[in-house]
This record gives C-alpha cells, sequence and structure tokens, in this order.
C-alpha cells in the first residue's frame, strides 16, 4: 500500500503522521504502508505549505475521509464481485470480509475495480470511533529515520541529476546592493569553472538578488572560484542601518507618544493614575538567524521553455510563482519535486535560492545544482526581527492587575509593519484586564525578515511572561498562583472559530499539569531556582517549567518540563514529543547566545562560531504532557517555543534574583 504525503517533509514529521490518518480509516496493516512525498502541485494537492503548525489542524478531518473513501470504495467492489450488498462487508487490515459466507478479498485484488467506481462524498461516509484507532496514536518512527540513520541521500543537498554543474551565488554584504564592477577573469581561470556571469536581479529581498554567479563541474571548483572574484558593490541605502542605530532610535522613539494606538479597552491612563501599585519595565530581543543545519540549496534544470526543480521548500507555490515571474515561463511549465528539508523554521517559507538556481541554469543552459555556504546562510538570511517592549501595569491594593499598556517599537513604515516585525493586538493579557493598550512606533528597515519558528510569538512570549512574573513578584504572590489568578474563570477571550481567541481554562489546565509535574513550590538547593511561563500560539496552549542553576556567572538548565494542549488526539506521540523537546531546546539555544547584529547594513555574524547552537552538554531532559480535551486536533511544531524563553530567564530570577530582560542572555550574569 503506497499513501502519498502532501505536506513537505521539514523534519516535523507529517510525511509519517498524515498517512497515519489516510492508514487508519483506510483499515490497513501500518507495516504495509510504504510513504511517498507529493509533487508540488496545488492543483491535485491544495495547500502544501510546511508553516504555521496548520497541515495537522487543516488536514486532521481530510485525511480521514481520503482513507474513508478509499476503505468504502474497496468494499463496493467487493460487494459487486460477490453480489451482496455492501452493508454485509466489513473490514479487517488489509482485507474486505464477508463474514455470512466466510469469504475475504486482500484489498490488492480489488483495486483495479475500485479504481474505475465513482468515489463517494466524502461528507458521506462514518468515520472510525477514536475507541478503535490500531494506528492513530501509537508511537511510530517517522518513515525515513532508516535512511537518515543510513546516512542515504534523503535531503536537497543530496540531489544528483545527470549532466548536473555545480553552483554558487555571490550577493553583496549589504542587502540588495548591485555589482557596480567585477572582474570575472579570475574566477574563469581556475581549472573546472564553466562560467561566471553578472546577475542584473531586482530590489524584491524575497526574490533574485542582485550577484555574481559562478558555475563550475564541482562546487569546491565553483567556490574556488568565486573566493577569486573582487567585487565592489553599489551604494545602498541600508548601508546606512546598523544594530547600534536602531537600539538608539527605539530609545528615543520610547520617550516619545507613540505613532498609532493599535487597540485600546477601557481607560489606562485613568486607571493607572488609581492603582495602588505601578510597575514599568522595557525588555528587548535581537534579530536571529534560522541556522538550519542545511545550507539553502536547489537544483534546477531549464530545457525547451521548461523548468523542472527539486528543492527543500517549505512553500512550492509561492516558489513556482517566484520562477514562473523572473523567467518567463507559464506556472504550469515548472515541475516541482518536494525534496526532504534539513530544517526549516520558517527560513525555506522564502524561495530566493529556488529561482537563483532556475535563473542560473537559464543561463548556462544545462542542469544546476546551487549550494549556499553556512556564511552565505547566516549573512542572508530572512531573520526573525528585533523588537523593544516598553511595558507598564497597574496593581491594586490586592494585587490583582487592572492596567497593561505596551508602546512596541518596532520595524515598519507608516502602517505597515517590515515582514513578521508586527503584533497582533490580542495577545494575552488583551481581554483578561480592563484597561488594556497595544500601541505602536516603527522606524524603517533594509533589512529581509521574515517568519522564525512560532513568528512573533517567540519573542512575545519572553516579553509578555517575563513581564507578569514581574507583576506576581510586585504583588508578593507565587508565580504560578499568581497567573491562575489572572487567568480566572475558564472562559473564551473573542470570538468562537476565530485563531485568535483564547481560552482560559485550557490554559490553566496546562499551567496546573506542568507545575503538578515539576514539583512546582519545592525547595531547591542555593543558586537553583524554578521558572514558569505559559503562552498561546497556533492554536496550541503549552505551559513550561525549568530548573535553573546558576554558578559563577554559568547559566545550567537542570531539566525542562511541559504541558501542551492542541485538542482531543495525538497522532503520533513519539513525533510530538520531539516537536515539544526540540522547540524547548530551540528556545533556550535563541536565550543563551543567540543574536545577529548588523553594521553598515551588513550582517555580522558568519557562522555557528558566532552564532552558537545549542551543544548537547547544555541540554536538559524535557520531560513532555498531554493534556487531552474535547477540541480539534492543532499541531504542535511552533506552540511550545514561546514559552521556553521566559520560563528560563524566570528560573535565572529566581535563582539569583537578577531579572534579564534583554536576549540573548550572553554574559550579563558574570
Amino acid at each position: 500500500m503506497t499513501i502519498v504525503s502532501k505536506v513537505t517533509e521539514v523534519g516535523q514529521g507529517i510525511k509519517t503522521a498524515l498517512p497515519m490518518i489516510i492508514a487508519e480509516e483506510l483499515d490497513v496493516d501500518w507495516s504495509a504502508v510504504r510513504i511517498e512525498q507529493a509533487l508540488g502541485d496545488a492543483k491535485i494537492y491544495g495547500r502544501q505549505v510546511a508553516g504555521g503548525s496548520q497541515a495537522m489542524n487543516l488536514e486532521w478531518e481530510p485525511m480521514r475521509r481520503v482513507g474513508a473513501v478509499g476503505r468504502a470504495m474497496l468494499v463496493a467492489a467487493a460487494a459487486a464481485r460477490w453480489s451482496v450488498p455492501a452493508t454485509e462487508l466489513t473490514t479487517e487490515p488489509g482485507f474486505v470480509v464477508h463474514k455470512a459466507s466466510s469469504r475475504r478479498l486482500a484489498y490488492g485484488a480489488l483495486a483495479q475495480a475500485a479504481a474505475g467506481l465513482t468515489a463517494p462524498d466524502p461528507a458521506t461516509l462514518t468515520l472510525k470511533d477514536p475507541k478503535t484507532f490500531r494506528i492513530i496514536g501509537q508511537s511510530l518512527p517517522q518513515s525515513d529515520t532508516p535512511a537518515i540513520v543510513a546516512g542515504e541521500g534523503m535531503f536537497g543537498i543530496d540531489v544528483r541529476v545527470p549532466g548536473m554543474l555545480y553552483a554558487t551565488f555571490l550577493k553583496a554584504p549589504v542587502f540588495a546592493a548591485k555589482v557596480a564592477k567585477v572582474d570575472l577573469a579570475a574566477a574563469k581561470a581556475v581549472k573546472g569553472v564553466r562560467d561566471a556571469f553578472v546577475v542584473e536581479g531586482g530590489t524584491a529581498l524575497n526574490g533574485l538578488l542582485p550577484g555574481v554567479a559562478v558555475v563550475a563541474d564541482t562546487w569546491w571548483t565553483a567556490l574556488k572560484g568565486r573566493n577569486a572574484l573582487e567585487v565592489t558593490w553599489a551604494e545602498h541605502p541600508t548601508g546606512g542601518q546598523s544594530s547600534a542605530g536602531f537600539a538608539a532610535k527605539a530609545a528615543e522613539l520610547a520617550k516619545q507618544p507613540p505613532h498609532r494606538n493599535v487597540r485600546a479597552d477601557g481607560d489606562v491612563a485613568t486607571a493607572l493614575k488609581g492603582a495602588a501599585k505601578v510597575v514599568s519595565a522595557s525588555y528587548a530581543y535581537p534579530f536571529i538567524a534560522h541556522a538550519p543545519l542545511e545550507p539553502q540549496n536547489c537544483t534546477a534544470h531549464f530545457k525547451d521553455g521548461k523548468v523542472e526543480i527539486w528543492a527543500p521548500t517549505q512553500n512550492p507555490e509561492a516558489g513556482r510563482g517566484l520562477v514562473a515571474a523572473a523567467l518567463g515561463v507559464p506556472p504550469e511549465n515548472i515541475t516541482i519535486h518536494l525534496i526532504r528539508c534539513g530544517g526549516g523554521f520558517g527560513r525555506r517559507l522564502m524561495n530566493d535560492y529556488m529561482v537563483e538556481a532556475a535563473w542560473i541554469s537559464k543561463t548556462v543552459g544545462a542542469p544546476v545544482k546551487l549550494l549556499w555556504t553556512r556564511e552565505d546562510d547566516t549573512q542572508h538570511d530572512f531573520y526573525r526581527p528585533g523588537g523593544f517592549h516598553n511595558f507598564t501595569a497597574g496593581l491594586d491594593a490586592k494585587g490583582d492587575l487592572i492596567a497593561w499598556r505596551d508602546h512596541f517599537v518596532t520595524f515598519g513604515e507608516g502602517e505597515t509593519f517590515a515582514p513578521s516585525a508586527g503584533m497582533n493586538a490580542t495577545q494575552f493579557p488583551c481581554r483578561a484586564v480592563p484597561n488594556y493598550a497595544l500601541d505602536v512606533s516603527v522606524m524603517p528597515l533594509g533589512v529581509p525578515t521574515g517568519p522564525l519558528r512560532a513568528p512573533g510569538n517567540n519573542a512575545f512570549g519572553f516579553v509578555i511572561q517575563g513581564f507578569i512574573d514581574e507583576l506576581a513578584h510586585a504583588a508578593g504572590e507565587d508565580p504560578v498562583a499568581y497567573r491562575r489568578r489572572l487567568l480566572g474563570e475558564p472562559r473564551l477571550l473573542g470570538e468562537p472559530g476565530q485563531g485568535d481567541s483564547f481560552h482560559t481554562g485550557r490554559m490553566r489546565g496546562v499551567l496546573d499539569l506542568v507545575a503538578e509535574k515539576s514539583g512546582w513550590g519545592r525547595k531547591t538547593p542555593k543558586d537553583v531556582g524554578l521558572g514558569v511561563a505559559c503562552h498561546y500560539s497556533h492554536l496550541g496552549y503549552v505551559a513550561v517549567v525549568m530548573e535553573v542553576e546558576v554558578t559563577e556567572g554559568r547559566v545550567k538548565v537542570r531539566k525542562a518540563w511541559a504541558a501542551a494542549d492542541v485538542g482531543r488526539q495525538i497522532v503520533n506521540p513519539s513525533g510530538a514529543d520531539q516537536q515539544v523537546q526540540g522547540s524547548i531546546l530551540d528556545g533556550i539555544g535563541s536565550s543563551l547566545g543567540q543574536a545577529v547584529t548588523f553594521e553598515n547594513g551588513a550582517a555580522m555574524q558568519s557562522n555557528f562560531g558566532d552564532f552558537p547552537l545549542l551543544r548537547f552538554a547544555d541540554a536538559p531532559d524535557v520531560e513532555v504532557h498531554y493534556r487531552i480535551t474535547d477540541n480539534k486536533p492543532t499541531g504542535l511544531g511552533e506552540p511550545a517555543l514561546p514559552p521556553a524563553p521566559a520560563a528560563l530567564v524566570n528560573a535565572i530570577f529566581a535563582a539569583t534574583g537578577k531579572r534579564i530582560r534583554t536576549l540573548p542572555i550572553g554574559d550579563q550574569l558574570a
């Protein structure tokens, strides 16, 4: 039994999870299932984006019905062959059974006949009772695991096609700057280099930018030719931007009236005047890179007005449109093979590497494999944008939160935010506090930005839950107890069915669960503290507790606990655990030491030496628990990351009494 998985696999396990759902309703033996990755083709498969933790949310019901339709057609084929009513037939894994006559037929014997039948309306079919699930809910390894462990070619970086050449593409340190002058002869003189040429490119940061391509028989030769180039780059307005300039401007804007108000509930100013206690704090976080272990790459072949592409992309249809527009070919003339990604985290939602490879292939008239260096990947990312939050809150005599204001300084122009630099106006505690205001000021940005795992929320969880911890301390209350009181009675904040609706009962449930599992409230040794945070994003509710030890300014996370509520069903528990654990480790790693800074418009970090990933020695055990609730199943690739940085800094406060309000932590505790 071969099942085609429609969504790109980026390590989130969806290539296995979606076929599990189909196989369950189809009623087959999982050991007999073979999985293939679909081509990128929205006309056949619909949405194929790997992003936003949306696949499980969107595909849970449709994939069940895909399996149910297949099963119904096989049953109908058997009923016709045996001349019995379909209602008399049942299935066992891989077989249609007529119990009355003790007859049974394997699905394979019925497949051809079933394929000739008219498919029933999926909405008319009765789906399995979850109590009878045999596959869904079982911990199963990802389908690609044996090949990955064996080192077999699985990823975009492994693709080989006949007659393929290798390419590198050099772009300006300042984003979108054009080539002013270059001598190509030095590159062309390198033995094995087939061609070197200037790409004029455009100005769209998510498209084909200016640069110099070098094509050769091997990638190392192409890189050697590229390193021989001496390029003079044209001046560009972004060259005047820097991290120091951003911070100075943000501090200036924080002292001024905001550019605009995004949301205003009640009367914050009056409430603050009448508050028994007013608490203020400013938080900041840096630009960070996605840093997937597999750098960006793509193999492309332009021939006779058609393009064939092998791409580790999270967003194939956007890539198709980009290539079609750049090369002037109809979108239907582009074939996209979806190749497993060696990490994505949102970076591969952008397809600049895809259009670069296609353009170079068209120019040289041969299939080309473009591979970026690690430095390319770090210095030409679509970064998680930095941001600055200036909070003021008012507490009454009982310590209740009665007013909340956030003056958010970010990037954009006018009322338009830079990509992924905005903030939705319904972040908790919005709608849970009577007087709430979100104010915004923006500053221009020429640096490319985009979504990174749990977009926006990966930063908002840090600042909001960090400040709420400060309010608990100001109220003289235990941080878990204070959050319980702030959440209040179980209720829905917002409109039913809306993605930003927030159910306080579901959040209270995971908060209570993680407090129980972590032994919250227990006495800890000297220099050890427990920190808690909870956050809602991507339709998931997650609470995290961390136990941290701080000695001589060094932070050691001893253990982390997580509790998640993503609905009534965990499709693949082992895959789910991996997503929660990976998210929390991502949050720890980025908080400890990751930042991309800019000088004269260029990224200063280049590799893992100055943009460090979390090492095994610093990775704690992460214990994961699920709270099952009667809600539609949703995704787990992202919602566990946002509370992790806040739980970490709150634990540091519990251990040391020092508040961390700026990431990365770095040497702030030295």
